[in-house]
């Protein structure tokens, strides 16, 4: 069964990860419910996390929901000279649709996702802050219910201008287009892999051929003299 986590094990995931990724620099990580999208600091990065699974609690009536389409926003900054980082973080909240109270409150990140978000938080830092090849952004969409229509007047960050819900459909679009596209890269970077249609291997069978004929014609030759 899944558990959710809290805002104190959510920071642990993300200093553990960030002790093996940049174990040299210190990183912080601040969790800020008046963050804004492209409202930056100068020398801050921002990254925009679309596709969270997350679940909400309504204080008022109870109800709880789980949706796959939460909005996590983060700026982060890096200071060279002093080899420290900080990251603010928002989750953006939904309303309830069952009660319609006007208190949005906060989601929690399920333990089987929240893997995902760090890593894809840290790639984003890394190249962003680093300079560095983050590497490949994880989109899981395995877990993600089908819950119909993604209701934006009742979510914030939908409220605020971020285009962000997407059909399942997409989703895993998008999911086979990242995995198919990683495949094509190993591939090019194997090099003499074990592509055997690579432009080398057919200059090579090509090549070993015509040897092979060269000396058929050859040994024919010296046993006719």
């Amino acid at each position: 069964m899944s558990t959710s986590l809290t805002t104190c094990e959510w920071k642990k995931v993300f200093y553990e990860k960030m002790e093996v990724a940049k174990p040299s620099d210190s990183w912080e990580i601040i969790m800020d419910p008046n963050l804004k999208p492209n409202e930056l600091a100068p020398g801050w990065k921002q990254y925009l996390e679309l596709h969270a699974s997350g679940r909400f609690h309504c204080s008022w009536c109870w109800h709880t929901w789980q949706s796959p389409h939460v909005v996590i926003l983060f700026h982060m900054f890096l200071d060279r000279a002093q080899r420290t980082g900080s990251v603010r973080m928002r989750v953006f909240k939904q309303l309830c649709y069952e009660c319609g109270t006007a208190r949005l409150d906060e989601s929690s990140m399920l333990e089987e996702n929240i893997e995902s978000l760090v890593d894809n938080l840290i790639t984003s830092l890394r190249e962003q802050c680093y300079g560095e090849d983050g590497g490949q952004y994880r989109i899981h969409v395995a877990s993600r219910p089908d819950s119909g229509q993604h209701r934006g007047e009742f979510c914030e960050a939908c409220q605020e201008g971020i285009v962000h819900w997407k059909p399942r459909q997409k989703l895993l679009q998008e999911e086979a287009t990242c995995t198919s596209s990683g495949a094509s890269e190993a591939a090019g970077q194997g090099g003499w892999g074990y592509n055997f249609f690579s432009l080398r291997w057919c200059l090579f069978w090509a090549s070993l051929c015509l040897l092979i004929v060269y000396l058929q014609v050859s040994f024919r030759s010296s046993v006719f003299l």
